[in-house]
């Protein structure tokens, strides 16, 4: 009898018992709220081997494309084959820390004797009795990760941290290929199960610390123009075709609101708070680089700098804004989920088993390695992949051009798994860094700067704070400036949406930096292919 595997557990295939049975032998996870008949679309998991195995899709599951299935649908039929399935709910090593910054508190949540009352605009509305504690979410809604911070509205405290997977996945690893999926036939699938995961979580935060969901009385989100308009129910086609804009930000451009920054009840949505909480989405700041960007800006302090600083937030999309006070630029890169576990043989996302950091002592020698959960290597994740790129550079096992020796096809970075590089893993990765190396260099020619004319290199997201700097340096992912000026600002986006939460004018404050950052198209730009090019090498970008 063949074996039925997911992560390191292994149990033998039983006809007729379906994947979330399995899931229910593991103590894994799977959300559901329709009794496991299929209704609900949340039990989605991703076959990664063994699909003939399994009872062909039913009609609840014909909204999923390729090897995703409903959990409670996909039923054993034949165990003479080996099946092997994740849940879109697995918990990567996700970034939520962020700086330590002084906050202000100022909520638009207040207690007023024995009730709870919702201020500022369109205000005072009453959201019921004071319960002992009024709280707040803050939410970072990434295309491959999600992240929410519980925070005590009175006292300004973080009680309680939530990550996972993005689970829209089934839709596609980028937003291109999720608006595609949205605009099609299954138009509010996507939006449906990021909000029941969300769901699933709050759940989790109210059990965990015995709250009752309506003491959550405010609810702020960011995320890049696609993950927070999906949210917001709000169609996102105009995103994926020129000029690439948010309905809102077009809406916005014609003076028909006074801001892209969004609001709606938490009832309205569907989440599963005081359904008279307010949800707030962050503004964006034009096309793909939006509310997330928005906070990361507002963390770090950007839009009250006299001195130039430069945010690169790096992720399935990089985003890069350079500038002070005075005038910000701004871009998005399309960098790929190459550098997050998609399109790379053994790359992977910051699971245990992931080769987080690699050094090559010897050539012809096994590298050193660093595997997260401090098991047997499994993959490699993008902080791993840069440490391997360098480190073939630097003992010159690999060319700048990204080439082995013609007699070489591969270069095996952990020999008794057999894990491998490949030409084609190489190429992929070069198209992805010359992204970003595009979006730094345009950003940096329109702003009339050197990299070395700025005081201050902000790293956020979560790939970026575990990257060793020099040796993103070495094969051009970042500019070859010196370490001192390079910081690691964790979750920058996070934490910019729960200074959001904490204070209401940090929302004004938001929408206003917001309209002022100057975007730049960058495949408009004359130099964008000879950049491109340029950027496909593995070596120090120039500065000048």
């Amino acid at each position: 009898m063949s074996p039925l595997r997911h992560g390191a557990s292994v149990l033998p295939l039983e006809r007729g018992k379906t994947l979330f049975d399995y899931a229910d032998d593991l103590s894994v996870r799977v959300p559901t709220s329709c009794g496991r008949t299929g209704e609900c679309h949340e039990c989605v998991v991703e076959v990664k081997r063994g699909s003939a195995a399994l009872s062909r899709p039913s009609t609840p599951e014909g909204f999923l494309r390729g090897d995703y299935r409903l959990a409670c649908q996909a039923e054993i039929v034949d165990t003479d084959s080996d099946v092997e399935f994740n849940v879109l709910r697995r918990q990567p090593r996700i970034l939520t820390e962020s700086m330590d910054i002084d906050l202000n508190l100022d909520p638009i949540v207040v207690r007023r004797g024995d009730d709870v009352f919702r201020v500022g605009p369109g205000a005072p509305v009453s959201l019921g009795a004071y319960r002992g504690a009024i709280y707040g979410i803050a939410a970072d809604i990434g295309t491959t990760t999600v992240a929410m911070n519980l925070v005590d509205l009175e006292s300004g405290d973080t009680v309680y941290v939530a990550s996972f997977e993005n689970p829209q996945r089934f839709g596609g690893s980028d937003v291109m290929h999720r608006i595609s999926y949205e605009t099609g036939e299954y138009r509010g699938e996507l939006q449906a199960v990021l909000v029941s995961s969300i769901n699933y979580e709050i759940g989790e935060m109210v059990r965990h610390l015995k709250l009752r969901r309506r003491q959550i009385c405010d609810f702020v989100a960011v995320g890049n123009a696609t993950m927070r308009d999906m949210l917001f129910g709000i169609d996102v086609e105009p995103i994926g075709v020129k000029p690439y804009k948010s309905l809102i930000e077009l809406e916005f451009l014609n003076g028909e609101r006074n801001s892209t920054a969004l609001n709606a009840t938490a009832g309205e949505l569907g989440i599963r708070i005081n359904p008279n909480a307010n949800v707030y989405g962050g503004p964006i700041i034009s096309s793909h680089v939006g509310a997330d960007v928005a906070a990361d800006l507002l963390a770090v302090g950007m839009a009250e700098s006299d001195e130039l600083q430069m945010l690169v937030d790096i992720g399935t999309n990089t985003e890069i804004v350079a500038g002070n006070k005075d005038a910000m630029i701004a871009a998005s890169c399309p960098a790929g989920p190459a550098f997050e576990g998609g399109g790379v043989t053994y790359a992977m996302p910051g699971y245990d088993g992931a080769v987080e950091k690699l050094r090559i002592i010897q050539p012809g020698c096994a590298p050193e390695l660093d595997v997260i959960g401090n098991v047997a290597p499994s993959g490699i994740c993008g902080s791993g992949l840069i440490d391997l790129l360098a480190e073939l550079r630097r003992h010159e096992i690999m060319s700048e051009l990204g080439a082995f020796d013609p007699q070489t096809s591969e270069f095996v970075f952990a020999p008794d798994e057999r894990l491998t590089l490949s030409r084609a893993d190489i190429s992929a990765l070069a198209q992805a860094k010359a992204a970003n190396f595009c979006g730094q260099q345009i950003v940096l020619k329109n702003a009339g700067k050197s990299a070395m004319d700025y005081s201050q290199l902000h790293l956020a997201g979560g790939f970026a704070n575990y990257i060793n700097p020099e040796n993103a340096k070495t094969i051009g992912f970042l500019p070859d400036i010196p370490a001192n000026r390079i910081a690691k600002v964790g979750n920058a986006s996070l934490l910019g949406a729960t200074l959001m939460l904490l204070d209401a004018s940090r929302r004004i404050e938001a929408e206003s930096f917001s309209e002022r950052v100057q975007h730049i198209e960058l495949e408009t730009d004359p130099d964008f292919f000879d950049y491109f090019v340029e950027g496909c090498q593995f070596k120090p970008m120039p500065i000048d």
